[in-house]
Formats: C-alpha cells, sequence, structure tokens
C-alpha cells in the first residue's frame, strides 16, 4: 500500500460536538465527585480511570530500521532506542477484585524523545505517553457518550457491587448485559475481554493520533513466544484478588518479555471516523504494520517504592505527546481537562509532587 492512500493530517480533520465544551465540563465535575468519594473510601486518592496497579515496570523501545515513509514518523521518523517507563493497570477508578472481568491498561512513557511537546506548558518535557486498553475500541467514543457513562457510574459509585456488576457487564456483553442489569444505558457496547492473564493481552490507543503526516491508531501486540504463550489463557478458578498482580511479578522475576508496538492508518475518514472511537478501523482496509518492538527485562515489578512512586507521582497522559502525535477526537479533547484535573486531586490530596521525569534512573528499584 503506497503512502499516497493514506489520509494526510489536516486541522480539519476534527470537527466538534455541537455543546461540547459544556459537556466536556459536566464530565470532569461529575468525574471529581466520584474521585473525591473515593478518596473519602480510601483516605487516599486514586487516578479517575486504571486506579488499580498490576505492575510497574522498565525497558525500552527500539524503533525499527528502514521503516516505509509513511511509517517513519514522529518519534518514530529514525531507528533509535528509547527508555520507557510502563504500568500495568484495570480500568475502573476505584479498587476492585482481578476476578471481576475488566478492561486492562498499559501506560507507556517514552523518554528522551525529541520535537515540540504539545502543550505550551510543557515545552521543557522530553516524553511520550502511549496509554493503551486490551480492546481495539472505546465504548463511550465521544464527549456526549463519555457524559452518560460518567453519570451512570457516579449514580452507582456508592453502591460498591453495583460497580463491580456495572464493570462485569461492561467487559462481558456491554448494553445488552447491563439492561439485564435493569440498567438503561444505549451508549454501551462491549468494553473489555474475558479474564485472561495480561501479559498476554493486545493493548490498543483505542482512539486516533496524528502520526506525523498521517493519522493512526497504535497497538501493543506480544511478541516473544513467552508472553504470546499467555494470549488467551483465563486467570484460573483459584485466582485471589490480586491475581494480575502475581502473575506480573512471578513472571519478571525470571524472565523478560517483547512486545512490538505497531501502526494502523486512516485510509478514509468515513470508514475510519477519527471523531467516534466507538467505530473500529477495518484492518482488511488498513491492517496494523510493525514499527518498533517494545523490550521489558526481568525486574521487580511491584516492589513498595516503584509502586508509590508509579501510583501516586507519576502521571500517564495522553497529551503527554509531541506535537507529531497529538490525541485527536472528541473524546481525546474531553480527556484534556478530565486528566488534568484527575492529576492535580491526586497529587494534592497525597500530598506528592507532580513530575515529568526525564532520566529511567528517576524510577525506583
Amino acid at each position: 500500500m503506497s503512502a499516497t492512500t493514506y489520509v494526510r493530517y489536516n486541522d480539519n480533520l476534527e470537527q466538534k460536538q455541537e455543546n461540547e465544551d459544556a459537556i466536556i465540563d459536566s464530565v470532569v465535575e461529575s468525574m471529581m465527585r466520584v474521585n473525591t468519594r473515593v478518596f473519602d473510601k480510601h483516605r487516599h486518592a486514586k487516578r479517575d480511570a486504571h486506579a488499580k496497579c498490576h505492575g510497574v515496570l522498565v525497558g525500552h523501545v527500539t524503533v525499527y530500521d528502514n521503516l516505509a515513509p509513511h511509517l517513519a514518523q514522529g518519534v518514530f521518523a529514525r531507528p533509535g532506542t528509547y527508555p520507557v517507563v510502563i504500568r500495568l493497570s484495570t480500568a475502573p477508578g476505584d479498587i476492585h477484585s482481578d476476578k471481576l472481568p475488566s478492561p486492562r491498561g498499559m501506560a507507556i512513557k517514552m523518554l528522551g524523545v525529541d520535537g515540540p511537546q504539545f502543550l505550551p506548558n510543557r515545552q521543557d518535557a522530553t516524553t511520550q505517553d502511549l496509554l493503551l486498553v486490551n480492546h481495539p475500541v472505546i465504548a463511550f467514543g465521544h464527549a456526549a457518550a463519555y457524559l452518560k457513562t460518567q453519570k451512570l457510574l457516579e449514580k452507582h459509585a456508592d453502591d460498591p457491587d453495583m460497580v463491580r456488576r456495572i464493570v462485569a457487564a461492561l467487559a462481558r456483553g456491554g448494553s445488552k448485559a447491563l439492561h439485564a442489569l435493569g440498567i438503561e444505558n444505549p451508549i454501551v457496547d462491549t468494553l473489555g475481554a474475558p479474564n485472561n492473564h495480561i501479559l498476554g493481552e493486545t493493548f490498543f490507543s483505542m482512539a486516533a493520533v496524528r502520526y506525523g503526516d498521517y493519522v493512526a491508531k497504535l497497538c501493543a501486540a506480544p511478541l516473544s513466544s513467552n508472553v504470546r504463550a499467555l494470549t488467551g489463557q483465563p486467570l484460573g478458578d483459584d485466582a485471589d484478588d490480586s491475581a494480575l498482580r502475581n502473575l506480573v511479578v512471578d513472571f519478571f522475576s525470571g524472565q523478560g518479555a517483547e512486545y512490538e508496538l505497531r501502526a494502523q492508518l486512516c485510509t478514509d475518514t468515513a470508514t475510519m471516523p477519527i471523531e467516534d472511537a466507538s467505530i473500529e478501523w477495518p484492518q482488511k482496509d488498513s491492517p496494523y504494520q510493525p514499527i518498533a518492538k517494545l523490550t521489558i527485562p526481568p525486574q521487580q515489578a511491584f516492589s513498595p517504592a516503584r509502586r508509590v512512586f508509579a501510583d501516586d507521582v507519576l502521571s500517564f497522559n495522553p497529551w503527554h505527546c509531541i506535537e507529531a502525535h497529538r490525541p485527536l477526537g472528541s473524546i481525546m479533547r474531553a480527556r484534556i481537562k478530565a486528566y488534568e484535573a484527575s492529576s492535580k486531586f491526586r497529587h494534592e490530596m497525597n500530598a506528592q509532587p507532580r513530575i515529568e521525569i526525564d532520566s529511567i534512573g528517576q524510577v525506583p528499584e
């Protein structure tokens, strides 16, 4: 497929929804009310999303040699190696048992990247964050849908059993499963996956990002044989509340892993919409193409110091990015205010500094 078949990035590709700013403000207000209730419950502030950590890892990303021009873009424009810190997590903004099926996340912070940062207050930063989830789309794929889902979560925030049932329903079958619970939310579609080993999952950006001269979605897929062997491996019936953490710690105590970063470039905004992240881009029209390798060596994946540093000090944010990889679409625009508000609240309530690291040596052992 030649580069001329791919949609070229331009500022007019994004189209704001009607009343989008007011909708996003309502999302953030609801989110902060829930954050406050979760803080009161734990006496400790959690992330609004992906609150539960299963492992904190360091490694490096190696950009492949001889990438085609349409793939050699942004931080992937030239062969090179970037140190990274990785946080594995579960999607809800509260702590639930790992026995509950729920979307899982892989957040990657690349260090030492070149290029101007997109946000004006980050011009001294040299990082590129990739926030990935083990599902190719996000059910609430635009700001209005995000608000409906956020209000649903707020309504049941004080009922942990109902929250667990909602999350399980989302993972099993979205709106149909919620309807069976007597909960009406037609926006929700399938979100999540069966309750499998987290290290065998493929993780997706779900929403679009600028990819230099083009537009793409990104993913990280198991590459080395030891993690590919874990794909689809269910948690056993004897899994406990921290089963995923235990699996990650046991795995990396004696072996490393490799994942492959891949890009799916947009070829048609009609079938590959930018503004609605709930619509999966057809891979028959544009398959994911390899761009880099993520290498994670053996290590202690959940030391107390490392967990606290990643949970309370570090911030992962899709808007921590260079201009060449700025997030696109309604759901991503909503995340500007949502991530900022959540991070500010978390750091202030936990009396921790908000920093952006510039060396892998800042990550504790």
